[in-house]
Order: C-alpha cells, then structure tokens, then sequence
C-alpha cells in the first residue's frame, strides 16, 4: 500500500526540476519549523506547569469568570 507521502513524492517527482527544488525548500523551512516548535515546547513545559498551576489556583479561589461565547 503506497504512504499519501509516497503518492505526494511521486507527483512531485513529475514536476519540472525548478518546481521540485521550491516544494523541497519549503517542505524542509516546515520540518525545521516543526522541531523548533517541538523543542520550544519541550523547553517550557515547566513553564506550562507553572502556568496551569497559577490558573487553577485563580479558577479554586474565584479569580475566574465563566466564558461567553458570545461575548468575544
């Protein structure tokens, strides 16, 4: 059974080489995107502990107001 990246390569393999060399430029800017977000926030998840924390203590203490959809 062919991978949808598979099929995805094989059309690409199709196109002109210019084109080939653009989708391949911007598919690598996407993954190193992509393990940079990863590693930001494999980096910060003490942060977002500490951030869930405080937010639960404001919800526990009745710092927090019900949200409004209709409001935004």
């Amino acid at each position: 059974m062919e991978t949808l990246l598979e099929r995805a390569f094989a059309e690409a393999s199709k196109l002109p080489k210019a084109e080939q060399d653009v989708l391949a430029t911007r598919l690598l800017a996407e993954l190193a995107v992509e393990d940079d977000f990863d590693r930001a926030i494999a980096g910060s998840a003490h942060k977002l502990s500490r951030l869930a924390e405080q937010a639960l203590a404001e919800f526990r203490g009745g710092m927090t107001e019900k949200l409004d959809p209709d409001r935004l």
